[in-house]
């Protein structure tokens, strides 16, 4: 069972080199925005946003709104710092003790899955925080064999491991219309839609 305050602890102590560690494809990164449907005028979730990885993407989007959010206060320092823009607020904080009056077009959880306990009570959680209409994505920049080893050797502690894609979205599709299943050698990603 993962330990919340094991996962502040251990993102917190990666933070300061987080940007310069990041391994990143541009082309699988848009082809993951384009399938959760991230397109101008959107109002978006980043979920474990880290140092803000994705905040560049989603504005070269023009999407109208930012909100992310990470668990660990040294992540959202950084990206905070990193993006003084009006329409991008960072919060520190759970996402699934997240209580807003706002509604998302788009909640993306990029590189992050396996760091929460349960992912379908995240699932049923997000869901809730999307307007009818919204998509739900869960996503990694590289394959689940490769995100799996990863995490054997640096981050056992603080993953669960990353599921099938098919087993994932048999999760997603109790709470949404299932968009999009993906599991290639560059990539991994479910999305669903809010009816």
């Amino acid at each position: 069972m993962i330990n919340t305050e094991e996962v502040i602890r251990f993102f917190d102590r990666l933070a300061p080199g987080w940007d310069s560690s990041i391994f990143r494809n541009d082309a699988v990164v848009s082809a993951i925005l384009d399938n959760a449907k991230v397109t101008e005028g959107k109002d978006i979730l980043d979920v474990a946003c880290g140092t803000g990885v994705l905040i560049p993407d989603y504005l070269d989007r023009r999407v109208a709104s930012v909100t992310a959010i990470d668990i660990s206060p040294k992540m959202a320092e950084i990206a905070r710092s990193k993006f003084p823009q009006q329409n991008v607020t960072v919060l520190c904080g759970d996402v699934e003790k997240m209580d807003t009056e706002q509604r998302f077009d788009c909640i993306v959880v990029y590189n992050a899955l396996p760091h929460f306990p349960n992912a379908e009570n995240l699932i049923r959680h997000l869901t809730s925080l999307l307007k009818p209409g919204g998509i739900l994505t869960a996503a990694h920049g590289m394959s689940r064999e490769k995100i799996n080893d990863h995490h054997h050797e640096t981050a056992q502690a603080v993953s669960n491991g990353l599921i099938s894609a098919e087993d994932l979205a048999g999760i997603f599709s109790k709470y949404l219309n299932v968009t999009t299943v993906l599991s290639t050698p560059l990539m991994y990603q479910v999305a669903g839609e809010r009816s």
